[in-house]
C-alpha cells in the first residue's frame, strides 16, 4: 500500500469516538468487500478500513476515515497500484482554487494538495451516516467501471 501523504490542512477538534464506532457499523452492514476496524478502540485516532478488492488494477485497497467533533473529516483511499484520493471537509483558508466550501476532493492517482489539483466533492452532506453512505456508494459505482472518474461525480450523493 502506498504511504499517506500528509494534509496541509487537518480537521479542527478531537477525534470523535462514537462517529467512527457509527461509521464502522455502516460500512460493515452495507459493504461486503469490507472490514472496519479502529486502530485503537478506546482512544481512536483512525478508523481502517481494509477493502478486499481496488478499484481498475489494484487487488486490494484501504480507506482511512477520521471524523472530529467538530464534523470535520477525511476518507482517505490508497490501494495496491499506489493509488490514493480522498473526500474531506475542513476549513481549508481558500487555498484551494476550485473548492467554494469545505467540502472538497483530492484527485487520484496522488490525492494532490496542490491548490489547482484539489476539487469542489460532490459529497455535500454533512451527517456521518450520510458522507458514509456517499463514500461507498461512490466507491461502488466506480468498482466495476474500470475508472476513477466516478468517484467525485455523484450528484450529492447517496
Amino acid at each position: 500500500m502506498a504511504d499517506s501523504q500528509e494534509e496541509d490542512h487537518t480537521p479542527r477538534g478531537a477525534i470523535d469516538r462514537p462517529a467512527l464506532l457509527s461509521i464502522r457499523d455502516i460500512i460493515e452492514e452495507r459493504e461486503p468487500l469490507a472490514t472496519a476496524r479502529l486502530d485503537d478502540y478506546l482512544n481512536p485516532s483512525v478508523l481502517e478500513v481494509s477493502l478486499d478488492d481496488g478499484l481498475c488494477d489494484a487487488d486490494g485497497a484501504r480507506i482511512d476515515v477520521q471524523w472530529t467533533t467538530q464534523d470535520d473529516y477525511k476518507f482517505h483511499y490508497t490501494d495496491t497500484a499506489d493509488v490514493t484520493l480522498r473526500w474531506g471537509n475542513h476549513p481549508h483558508g481558500g487555498d484551494y482554487l476550485h473548492v467554494s466550501g469545505t467540502e472538497h476532493y483530492h484527485p487520484p492517482p496522488d490525492a494532490s494538495s496542490n491548490p489547482a489539483d484539489v476539487e469542489d466533492s460532490c459529497i455535500t452532506q454533512s451527517l456521518e451516516e450520510l458522507v458514509t453512505r456517499a463514500v461507498l456508494k461512490l466507491w461502488r459505482v466506480a468498482y466495476p467501471t474500470d475508472s476513477y472518474s466516478p468517484l467525485n461525480a455523484g450528484s450529492n450523493p447517496p
